[in-house]
């Protein structure tokens, strides 16, 4: 048996419940891991809320380290005591102990802590897709703009210092002045404070009326229309999440009107559909860590049964860098 956190129904936070499941034994294709700490995402929240329908019951969860104490038929990248992270679907972290696909999962370099493994696989998986592969027309070259909204949650910290290392202008967006300062701390080259100031006119104004080449948007609703204003002609428009709501229709003319832009929605899950694709980005991801170029923030620290806590700070905004749930 182990503790998990699970929903019954979709909801807030309050629907979130601690309970004993069974664990079994790991099937061809499978480890099972036992955690030592557990990252929290907003694709969570999602989850939890609805906005990502999936089958009831559920145990959340996208993100964790630990040691492997069982491998399946077939699984020959990992053994029996290695040290090991993930970002993984199906949902299932939020627990002690779980039975998972090891496609997703990966060896932890020893000189990665479990708690920054936790904390870094789906934010840093997720600034790896969008810096290394989701790129504008003609790929991106040091000295170039880009506009990064919530450039001070998880993903967005991480995405301040890879920017930087590859040498590109990093434009940050946050809604307060100590998160703006936060990212600017973390290597953007430029913050706008979107609670006091018209972001897309102070864009303009940074680049000399240019715009960016693309913009990297987890925010959604509230920041989208803003954004593609924000673009030079042929610039892209990289939405990965929808913190503030969903995008609502669009008519495809206006990206001709604009600049003939493009718009592309992207998620890590197509990203790490493969083994292979999983070990690459994760490779990238662990030598910039080991480097010292990117460092992972860890602000907040909930026990497991203050998951609902944890939920309700995320949501709130109350959260900066990253944030993990104890075991």
């Amino acid at each position: 048996m182990t503790k998990a956190i699970i929903i019954e129904q979709t909801g807030g936070a309050e629907q979130m419940k601690l309970v004993d499941v069974q664990v079994g034994e790991p099937g061809a294709g499978e480890i099972r891991i036992r955690h030592h700490a557990v990252g929290l995402n907003f694709i969570d929240v999602y989850q939890r809320s609805g906005v990502y329908a999936l089958p009831l019951p559920l145990q959340l969860g996208m993100e964790g380290a630990g040691v492997v104490e069982a491998v399946g038929e077939g699984v020959t990248h990992l053994k029996v005591g290695d040290r090991a992270a993930y970002a993984s679907q199906p949902p299932g972290a939020y627990c002690e102990v779980r039975v998972m696909p090891a496609k997703c999962v990966c060896k932890l370099p020893d000189a990665i802590s479990f708690e920054t493994g936790a904390a870094m696989m789906l934010k840093g998986l997720t600034a790896q897709y969008l810096l290394r592969k989701t790129l504008p027309q003609g790929g991106l070259q040091a000295g170039d703009f880009v506009l990064f909204h919530a450039a001070a949650g998880g993903v967005g910290l991480i995405a301040c210092q890879w920017a930087k290392a590859l040498g590109y202008q990093l434009i940050g967006t946050a809604g307060s002045d100590e998160k703006c300062a936060l990212a600017k701390e973390f290597g953007a080259a430029h913050v706008i404070n979107y609670s006091k100031e018209d972001f897309a006119a102070k864009v303009k104004d940074i680049t000399g009326g240019k715009g960016v080449k693309v913009v990297y948007d987890s925010v959604g609703k509230d920041t989208w229309d803003k954004s593609l204003d924000c673009l030079s002609p042929f610039g892209l428009m990289a939405s990965f999440g929808n913190a503030s709501g969903v995008v609502p229709p669009f008519a495809p003319g206006m990206l001709g009107a604009k600049g003939s832009i493009y718009v592309t929605r992207q998620t890590l899950f197509t990203h790490i559909a493969t083994r292979e694709s999983t070990q690459a980005m994760a490779d990238d991801l662990f030598a910039v860590v080991q480097s010292g170029a990117v460092k992972i923030k860890i602000d907040q620290r909930y026990a497991l049964a203050d998951v609902q806590q944890a939920h309700r700070d995320l949501e709130a905004r109350k959260t900066t860098g990253c944030t993990i749930l104890t075991l």
